[in-house]
């Protein structure tokens, strides 16, 4: 079983012009082609939080939303969603509360493909660095603890420069960390702010920053995808 993962930090669909274009985010999510999706920053901070991306223009996708928000026009939690690829099942799903000095959060979902149970956690932590251990420990404690042991992706903006140092060594060695590449800021990478992040059972076969041309422009982030095969469960 092979499925195409990606993470992407949307910036609340504000582009490095300066324009907030929601469509400009769906063609990338296009470009990409991902079975599932974790998008951070995909509400606004403040009112009602509503979602940047329409519901109605996700309906036109490949993708459907796993419902983790708690507001009614929000797409996430604290601005986390996640997308599967319509024919995915999604047997739970729930927002995942973390530590923190600023508005951070997770979003988890068990999903169901080929018979296999496994787990998508999409995050986006401290920028300041004061909490992101406290906040890869409390997911670490939730994927152990929510359900049944599956093979499971943690994704995100972890807002960490090194790729194994600081808090990313909290997932200790039984973690496979993708070093997707530079995906910030989009126009001259110079950053791995995102990261792809494997349990043991998966197996990566093609891993890398989405980097064309509207996806310079669309956010200041890119995306990180990986191409990941489970081999046995």
């Amino acid at each position: 079983m092979r499925l195409k993962f990606a993470s992407y930090n949307i910036h609340k669909a504000v582009g490095t012009d300066g324009r907030r274009d929601a469509d400009r985010i769906i063609t990338v999510l296009r470009e990409i082609d991902a079975d599932v999706i974790a998008l951070q920053e995909a509400d606004l901070r403040i009112g009602d939080r509503a979602s940047v991306l329409e519901r109605a223009a996700i309906d036109d996708t490949p993708w459907k939303p796993v419902e983790v928000a708690r507001r009614p026009r929000s797409l996430g939690w604290h601005g986390n969603a996640i997308l599967v690829r319509r024919g995915i099942e999604v047997i739970e799903a729930e927002p995942v509360v973390l530590p923190m000095l600023e508005p951070r959060g997770a979003a988890r979902a068990d999903l169901l493909v080929e018979g296999v149970r496994m787990r998508v956690v999409g995050t986006h932590l401290d920028l300041s660095g004061l909490r992101r251990r406290d906040q890869i420990r409390s997911i670490l404690d939730h994927v152990t603890c929510c359900g049944p042991g599956c093979p499971t992706v943690v994704m995100g903006d972890f807002n960490q420069w090194g790729v194994r140092s600081g808090a990313m060594g909290e997932f200790g060695s039984g973690w496979h960390l993708l070093d997707t590449g530079r995906s910030f800021p989009s126009r001259q990478p110079l950053a791995p702010l995102d990261r792809i992040v494997t349990s043991p059972e998966w197996t990566c076969h093609e891993k890398g920053v989405h980097h064309s041309a509207r996806a310079a422009q669309a956010s200041d982030h890119l995306p990180v995808v990986a191409e990941l095969e489970l081999l046995k469960f």
